[in-house]
C-alpha cells in the first residue's frame, strides 16, 4: 500500500472520488452474474466464449458484464488475433469477493 492508499483509509473524510469508486466497486460485486464471472476468471483467464459456456450464458450477457467489469478496472484483456482473453486486474477485489463467498458458506 503506497502512501497515498494509507492516508486515504487514515483520513475521517473521504473525497467524492474515492466514494464513487468504493461504491461502484461494491455494485459490480452486488450482481450474481458479475460474481459468477470475476469467480472463474479468478481462476484462469477465458474467452467470452469460454466464460459464456462455462456459466451457461448468452455471449452478449457476457461481453456486456465484461464491458462494465473492464470500465472498473477490474478486469483487463489482452489479443490473441481475433480473441480477447479475458482475466482479473484488481487482486483487492477478489479478496473482497473470496472473503464475501467465505462469510456466506460460514455457518
Amino acid at each position: 500500500m503506497d502512501e497515498h492508499e494509507k492516508a486515504i483509509i487514515e483520513s475521517e473524510h473521504l473525497d467524492e472520488e474515492t466514494l464513487f469508486v468504493a461504491s461502484q466497486t461494491f455494485k459490480a460485486l452486488s450482481d450474481p452474474t458479475r460474481i459468477r464471472i470475476l469467480h472463474l476468471l479468478s481462476h484462469k483467464e477465458s474467452s467470452v466464449n469460454e466464460i459464456a459456456e462455462k456459466l451457461s450464458l448468452l455471449q452478449s450477457t457476457v461481453s456486456h458484464q465484461l464491458r462494465f467489469l473492464k470500465n472498473l478496472r477490474l478486469v483487463k484483456f489482452r489479443r490473441a488475433g481475433t480473441t480477447l482473453f479475458y482475466s482479473i486486474d484488481d487482486d483487492h477485489v477478489i479478496t473482497l469477493l473470496n472473503q464475501a463467498i467465505h462469510h456466506a458458506c460460514h455457518d
